[in-house]
Parts: structure tokens; sequence; C-alpha cells
């Protein structure tokens, strides 16, 4: 360490006392919350497991980047100065995909960290921690959280920011993982399979819109940005914003446009519309994604459309709880007896790849994290495939189709409340409990999964699930049903109870 004038903290003790928390792959908090002491103790803790684990990599360096958040270079400074004191050399990738920076450090044999909140809002971040071989799993963050870290008194002052009497800053930035990522989707696809092709590119503040561009002109396409904001966006993928739902289809009709594609703050997750300007579900565009990619197994959690399996694309498919972590180890369970490819996509859009793919001879080596930019590519080059438009290959699918949202700001402890009165162990309690409350609108419960808060399969087919966000205080709801309509009203319903259940707190 850099002084011997140290205070020791323990990991979990700081998670309740500033409240960052984990989330999926990594720890979460409000801006206020994740001083720069904070910072650096969560990367100390993380080093520490990953030396305690024999996972720090081949060479003495950590790759970080981070998204465009107000917050960002700050958090960032924080978490080089720990690696830096650790005795390791931060090296940094700039603000690119957290996809992009996992990438490179699996190249290069060495853990990333990739400062970002991804989807939600300006006044909070986070930061995700990846090892040399992928995003950290569920036993790396318990390892994490055990760690008790020294941090050296002289590197802060008294509101736990770092010290100007110690100065640090960023090391310069190195381009060699932006190049990296253009070049991995360059050598897979076939050569200026795009040209011809008119692309949108909707940026607001996402990190990977230049990223995106530059691969999108390298494979041929014409490209048109549009959104450009300066100031942080929250788009969430999985409840996608009115004004973006507008946005895409006022596009469509001023110009002809292929697709428009987008994707979240941290671009781990896509959004890719069809010609129309009609954003493609994040677990319909992921069984697109697959079926270009040939896969064999398909991981995904239990809230991702039920289409997946009424398609007869895949030889297996492994329904996981929601979270990336989970379809990671439900792909590595599923590598030795695969016959192909094995892969994993979230309702969210993000999309993993746990082995190597080979398609027309050409290789794309895995990403067990999630990924964006490979979506709307596979999305694209398999409707050219079939000489179709995007919107007539999503056609080609089981009418099955989703919708959800979310409650913001809704109380975590309300959510848990809620969730365990209608899951107490006894079925028939708990399918009592349930049609009072939605009988009226969707009629008898069939089915009661449990496996990731509350799926509710109606006599009629018709689904709600239930599930408060692992990352915020959000309260979501998934809906499915045979058409787009009647899974729309089906969630405007379900956020009206759930609206309620806010409310009469």
């Amino acid at each position: 360490m850099a002084s011997t004038d140290t205070n020791t903290l323990r990991i979990d003790q700081l998670m309740t006392e500033s409240g960052v928390q984990f989330g999926t792959s990594g720890a979460r908090g409000l801006v206020v919350a994740m001083t720069d002491r904070v910072c650096y103790a969560y990367t100390l803790a993380f080093l520490q497991h990953l030396k305690a684990s024999q996972q720090l990599g081949r060479q003495a360096k950590i790759a970080i980047a981070g998204d465009y958040r107000s917050s960002t270079p700050r958090i960032l400074t924080a978490v080089a100065a720990a690696i830096s004191d650790f005795g390791l050399t931060p090296e940094f990738c700039g603000y690119i995909p957290s996809p992009a920076v996992a990438s490179y450090g699996m190249a290069e044999g060495v853990p990333s960290m990739m400062v970002t909140g991804s989807h939600i809002p300006d006044d909070r971040n986070g930061i995700k921690f990846n090892t040399a071989t992928g995003e950290i799993l569920k036993g790396d963050e318990a390892g994490i959280k055990t760690q008790s870290v020294s941090l050296p008194s002289l590197r802060f002052d008294d509101k736990g920011m770092l010290s100007v009497a110690k100065p640090f800053a960023l090391p310069p930035y190195s381009a060699l993982a932006y190049q990296q990522y253009i070049e991995r989707y360059v050598r897979f696809f076939p050569a200026k399979f795009l040209a011809g092709k008119n692309i949108g590119l909707y940026q607001h503040s996402s990190v990977g819109r230049e990223v995106f561009a530059d691969i999108l002109l390298a494979l041929g396409a014409s490209v048109t940005k549009l959104g450009y904001s300066d100031k942080f966006i929250s788009v969430d993928t999985e409840a996608i914003r009115p004004e973006d739902v507008q946005l895409a289809r006022q596009w469509a009709q001023s110009n002809r446009f292929d697709a428009i594609i987008s994707a979240d703050g941290d671009a781990d997750r896509p959004l890719v519309s069809d010609e129309h300007g009609e954003w493609l579900r994040g677990d319909i565009a992921g069984i697109l994604c697959a079926r270009y990619l040939k896969a064999d197994v398909v991981a995904t959690p239990v809230s991702s459309n039920t289409a997946v399996e009424k398609c007869g694309f895949f030889r297996q498919i492994s329904r996981t709880r929601i979270g990336s972590p989970f379809v990671v180890a439900a792909m590595q369970t599923a590598l030795p007896d695969a016959r192909g490819p094995v892969v994993g996509y979230e309702a969210n859009g993000g999309f993993l790849t746990a082995s190597d793919v080979v398609v027309g001879g050409r290789r794309l080596p895995a990403l067990p994290t999630r990924d964006s930019i490979l979506v709307p590519l596979a999305v694209l080059a398999l409707a050219q495939e079939k000489n179709q438009s995007v919107a007539q290959l999503a056609a080609t699918l089981p009418p099955r189709y989703t919708a959800s949202n979310r409650v913001e700001h809704f109380p975590t402890a309300l959510s848990a409340a809620k969730l365990k009165a209608l899951n107490s162990g006894d079925v028939a309690r708990d399918k009592t409990a349930i049609e009072g409350i939605f009988a009226k609108d969707f009629g008898a419960v069939s089915n009661i999964n449990t496996i990731d808060g509350v799926r509710i399969t109606f006599a009629n087919g018709e689904i709600v699930h239930l599930r408060p966000s692992g990352n915020a205080p959000e309260f979501r709801c998934y809906n499915e049903a045979d058409t787009a309509a009647r899974a729309n009203a089906m969630n405007e319903r379900c956020m009206a109870i759930i609206a309620e259940w806010k409310h009469a707190h």
C-alpha cells in the first residue's frame, strides 16, 4: 500500500453504511454515496479477491473504462488510484461500451472494470467488475463482500474525496480496446454486408454512439446519426420510454431506414427497430440473433418470451433467474454436453456467448457478458440471408408478445412484502391470493413459478410476472399474451395495480 497510515474497514459493513450495494455484476448506488473513498475501497476488495482466488491475470494491469455520466470521470480516477496503490497498472481504455472493455480484458488476459450505472438515472452510478474470463459471478461477489481493506488516510479528505494534498490523475487514454471492439465484428460478419443499407443510429448519451457508427460504416452501411445528447439520458431497453417509441416512428417515416439501432448508457443492452421504427423486444431480437449464430443451447431468464420454446430452432433451452450472472452460470453448465454454440440472452436484449461461434468460416470469440452491437448486426445479417426485411423476419416467429414496465421509487421492503403475500409456500393459498388481485382482469391461475419473483400463468395462457429490480428501488412487471395490444393492455393494468400498492403504503 502507499502509506502505513491506514484505516481498515470491512466491505460488508461499508455496504450497509454507504448504501452502495451489489446489483448485477457490480456495485451501484447514489452518486452522493459513491464517494472516492467508497469506490477506492470496492476496487481494493475486488483486487484482493482476485489475488486470493488466483485470478489477477497474466499481466500486472487492470483495464478500466466508463460511460458518459457526469460522475464517471471522478469515480474512474478513484478506481485508478486504488489499482495503482495496489501495485498494478490501470490502463484507461476511455469511454467505451462495457462489453468492449470486457472483451479487451479477456483478449489481454487481464481483469477489467467499467464505471457505469447502465440505464438508471444520472444521480446514480456503479462499478462493474470482470475477471480475465468474463463478468464476475455470484461466488466472486461473495468473495468481494468478505474482504477487509486498508485505506491510506492521506488519500482522502474529510468528505471522502481524493485529497488535493496527494493528487492523482487518470493515465493517458489507450485506444486499443476501442479498435479491438471494431475488429471483433468486422472480422466476423461478411465483408461490407450492410452495403446499400440505410441505418439510423440513435446516439443519445450511450457510450456506444461513436464505436457503433464506426462498426456500421466499416461493414458498408450508410449511417444517419440521430438524437445526440450532451446530457445523460436514462434509456432502459426493457421499459422503453414513450418518447423513444415516438421518436423511432417519426425517424422511420422521415427516412427510408432498414433499421434504427441504439443501446442503453453503457451499451451492453441493444435497441433495434424494424423498417417502420417499431422497436423489437429484446427477447425477440435475442431469438433471431441466436438463430443467426446457429446456437445449440440457449440460456435465458424465466421472464423471456416463450416464443423461444415454441419456435423449435434450438435443441436445448435453459431458464434461469433474472440477471446475467445466472445466465452465465447456466451457459457454463451446458458447455460440456453442447453440440454447437452455447449462447444466452435477456429480456433487456443483452446477448452473451459462452463458446466461440463460427458462421461461414468466420469466428466470433466467446464473450460471456452482455453485448449489444452483436444483436442488431445478427438480425440484419439473418434478414439478408432470408431475403426479408426486419419486420418480415420478426413476423416469422410464433405470435407471442411481451410488454414490460416499472414503477420507480418503489420501496424495497414493500416489494418484498407484496411478493411474500403471493409466495407463502402454500400453493392453494397463493393461488387464492393472486386470483383475488388479478382474476377480474385475467381469469383463473394455472401455474405459479417462483424461480425469480412471482410469474403467474393464467388458464388462457397469458402471463403476469412480478419482480423487484435488483439494481434500483423499482418494481417491474412483465406480461405476455397472443397479441401486442393485449400484452400492452395487461401491462398497463398491472402498472396501475402496482402504483396503487405504492400509494397505499
